[in-house]
C-alpha cells in the first residue's frame, strides 16, 4: 500500500476514534473497516495477522463493554427500563440539540425514568449518576480495545 493509502487508512481509524468518544459515528467498525481494507491491499501473513489480532481486540472490547458495566448498573439498581428510556430519549434529544442532545437526552430519559419507577428524587437521581458511570466505563473499555487495535495496525505498517 502506498503512503498516501495508509495516510487514509490512519485518518478513518482517528474518525472512528473520536466516533467513539462521541458516539455520532459506529467506531469500531470504522476501525475494524479500515484495518481490513488495509490488509487486503497489503497483503501477506503479516497484515492479515494485523487484522486478526486488531479484531479480537474489537471483538473482546466490544464483549467486555455489554457485559461488565452491565453487571456494575444493575447491582447498583439500576433498572433496564430505565436505560432504555435513556437512550430513547438520547436518541430524541440528539436531534433537537446536536451532539450534546445525546447526553441530555440519556440523562434526562434514565432520571425520569427512575423517578416513575421509585417515587423519590434522590434514589432516582443516585441510579442516574450510576447510569452515567456505566457508560463512562462502556466507552473507556471501548477506547481502550480501540486503542490496542491502532497500536497494532500502527505496528503492522510499520513493519511492512
Amino acid at each position: 500500500m502506498s503512503a498516501w493509502g495508509e495516510v487514509v487508512v490512519g485518518l478513518v481509524i482517528l474518525v472512528g476514534l473520536v466516533g467513539i468518544i462521541v458516539p455520532i459515528l459506529p467506531g469500531a467498525i470504522l476501525i475494524f473497516g479500515a484495518i481490513a481494507v488495509w490488509a487486503f491491499l497489503t497483503g501477506g501473513a503479516t497484515a492479515w495477522i494485523v487484522c486478526a489480532i486488531s479484531t479480537a481486540f474489537l471483538v473482546l472490547s466490544g464483549i467486555i463493554k455489554y457485559t461488565w458495566p452491565g453487571r456494575k448498573m444493575k447491582d447498583a439498581g439500576v433498572s433496564n427500563r430505565a436505560l432504555f428510556i435513556g437512550a430513547i430519549f438520547g436518541i430524541v434529544g440528539f436531534f433537537i440539540i446536536p451532539v450534546v442532545g445525546l447526553f441530555v437526552g440519556f440523562v434526562l430519559g434514565v432520571y425520569l425514568s427512575e423517578l416513575h419507577r421509585l417515587r423519590d428524587n434522590q434514589p432516582a437521581w443516585r441510579a442516574t449518576v450510576h447510569a452515567l458511570k456505566g457508560v463512562g466505563l462502556s466507552m473507556l473499555i471501548e477506547l481502550f480495545g480501540a486503542l490496542l487495535a491502532t497500536g497494532v495496525w500502527v505496528i503492522g505498517a510499520i513493519v511492512t
